[in-house]
């Protein structure tokens, strides 16, 4: 791979500048992940041979969480009526569905607990008049805020899919790190905000967020869930 022949995803762009520098981004395209690969093996087959001193490596959550077995056919999710009720007062963000599905309600309740989300439920109802926001995903906890489910726009079988946040995501990103020896960043990015869920030594999640704050990754179909990111000479 070589970054001067190397095309952006559509509509986005190989380079940009954060804090007086250009770094490239340099999106690596894979197979389609499934639950039986590992994620060490898909660094190794993609990315391995192109890493160069003072790369940082990027891996999209979403992937991670598909190999840990953290993705599920939204027909194997049977929602409880709790499920249902919270859902209807679910702001529906423009990209991704969050906690606004039946499905992915569902799996927060299976992985925070019931009473941590009725209790995230209570405090968002008492701050929101105050124009506070933020609050149900703080109290929640547990990367509550990187369950997601499917939508039209995902590339299949995922379009029928929904999914935890990876877990232990710094575990992996420092396993990643001694494996291959390039500091590794686990991040969920869409074309709403950046958020790092793991990180190794070596990774600057502000710098991180402002390098992906475009996501350049893209949210459909380009099946690209790694990205190396260099600083341009």
């Amino acid at each position: 791979m070589n970054e001067n022949n190397l095309n952006p995803n559509i509509g986005k762009q190989l380079e940009r500048e954060v804090a007086g520098k250009i770094y490239i981004r340099l999106p690596i395209k894979t197979h389609v992940v499934k639950k039986e690969d590992d994620i060490a093996d898909i660094v190794e087959k993609y990315a391995q041979s192109h890493f160069r001193e003072g790369d940082t490596l990027a891996i999209s959550e979403k992937v991670v969480a598909i190999t840990q077995g953290r993705s599920f056919p939204i027909k194997d999710i049977k929602p409880s009526w709790l499920a249902n009720l919270l859902v209807k007062f679910v702001f529906k963000p423009k990209w991704g569905i969050g906690l606004g599905s039946p499905w992915t309600m569902e799996l927060a309740l299976r992985e925070a607990g019931v009473s941590r989300i009725l209790l995230a439920a209570l405090a968002s109802a008492l701050t929101k008049p105050f124009g506070v926001r933020g609050v149900f995903y703080r109290v929640a906890g547990k990367n509550i805020n990187a369950i997601d489910g499917p939508t039209p726009y995902t590339l299949p079988p995922y379009n029928e899919y929904a999914k935890l946040a990876p877990k232990d995501p710094d575990k992996v990103a420092k396993g990643l790190m001694e494996k291959f020896n390039v500091p590794v960043a686990i991040i969920d990015a869409n074309d709403i905000g950046v958020q790092v869920l793991g990180s190794s030594k070596g990774v600057d999640k502000e710098l991180i967020r402002g390098i992906f704050k475009d996501n350049p990754l893209g949210q459909t179909t380009e099946q690209t869930p790694l990205c190396i990111v260099r600083v341009a000479k």
